[in-house]
């Protein structure tokens, strides 16, 4: 009996400190947590919330507006339309992929940034065309997030260059392996309709999500999710073709960024951040132990709701948040002339609040 007790113990710490993972941790030392407090204090402002019905489908993470309608993308691959007059919500194309950032050019043609099928546009017919799949004849395979400028050249970012969406068991699985490793596999990357190519911009992010363009196209946003910050590529002006941090040490995951009103841009924290994570951020060799223990007691995304707008500069305007988390794992926030509609990861509603009780 103790002869088997002993085999078995050796053979459990023999497969926590040798079995194969699919990560090779990187080390590096994650900023201290400020938690909630600054511009960050804690409230309970998104109780107010309004839930809108899907039917069949769940994960409405991606939003954008045309004509009344806000379009938004699901974890089934559908892009439903919610008509604000109405409130008669339609399932309209299925991407039969996994669709995430949505964006509408100047022609009404919808832009998807989609983790399994790359950049596509779909027509105001409902046609799917694939804009750009591949960067130097190698496959993106984590298309996450975008925004087209006045030029109508698209940036988007290409989350993950090692741990593809669908090779990886899907969206989320992928984005814990890429967090867990941080290892700087993220880009940003821009498609130029006119002459169809396809360019990079920024490489070495942990984990690039959220995308968005200035008004006046001098400047392109894109989140680094694994360092919980957000940076500055400059399109135009003497400081064009460099990059800045433009806000740091979050309390949370960045995931996407629309630009809104009055020079407003919306983030969503789709998740507090992980102590557990943090304090392991120097030590790679204890992130792979713990890649090798169960999912249930990894680091993973916690229910709160939160979404917070800056301006153009990185200074924090406003911050909603719900600590009990109703509509959780915040991806985004649109604004509409009477509504935020606030979208997430994990949540089987949308969800708007009145602009009113949003205090914009």
């Amino acid at each position: 009996m103790l002869k088997t007790s002993l085999l078995i113990i050796i053979a459990l710490f023999a497969y926590l400190l040798l079995w194969p993972v699919p990560i090779d941790p990187v080390s590096w030392n994650a900023p201290v947590n400020k938690l909630y407090t600054g511009d960050f204090q804690q409230n309970t402002r998104l109780d107010k919330i309004e839930i809108l019905e899907l039917e069949d489908t769940h994960g409405p993470e991606g939003l954008a507006q045309l004509n009344g309608e806000i379009y938004t993308a699901t974890r089934e691959g559908w892009i439903i339309r919610f008509n604000e007059a109405t409130s008669i919500m339609t399932k309209w194309v299925n991407t039969e992929g996994s669709p995430l950032g949505l964006a509408f050019d100047a022609e009404d043609n919808l832009l998807i940034a989609d983790a399994y099928k790359g950049l596509l546009s779909v027509s105001p017919a409902g046609e799917i065309t694939v804009l750009t799949d591949s960067y130097n004849g190698v496959p993106m395979e984590y298309v996450d997030d975008l925004d087209v400028d006045a030029e109508g050249k698209i940036y988007f970012s290409d989350a993950s260059t090692k741990f593809g969406a669908q090779s990886n068991g899907g969206t989320y699985a992928a984005s814990l392996l890429d967090t867990m490793e941080h290892g700087g596999h993220g880009r940003l990357m821009v498609y130029d309709p006119a002459d169809q190519s396809t360019k990079m911009l920024m490489d070495g992010l942990n984990f690039s999500n959220g995308v968005a363009v200035a008004e006046d196209s001098s400047f392109v946003l894109v989140n680094e999710t694994g360092s919980y910050r957000l940076h500055k590529y400059w399109l135009k002006g003497d400081q064009a073709g460099t990059s800045e941090v433009l806000i740091d040490n979050l309390p949370g995951f960045p995931d996407n960024i629309v630009r809104g009103r009055d020079g407003r841009f919306w983030v969503g924290l789709v998740s507090p951040r992980s102590q557990q994570l943090d304090d392991m951020s120097a030590l790679p060799f204890l992130r792979k132990i713990v890649q090798r223990l169960p999912a249930s007691m990894r680091p993973k995304a916690v229910s709160y709701s939160h979404v917070f707008a800056m301006n153009k500069d990185g200074a924090v305007i406003t911050s909603l948040q719900d600590p009990d988390g109703e509509h959780h794992t915040n991806t985004g926030a649109l604004e509409t002339d009477n509504w935020l509609y606030i979208s997430s990861l994990h949540a089987d509603n949308l969800a708007r609040i009145s602009r009113e009780n949003a205090g914009i």
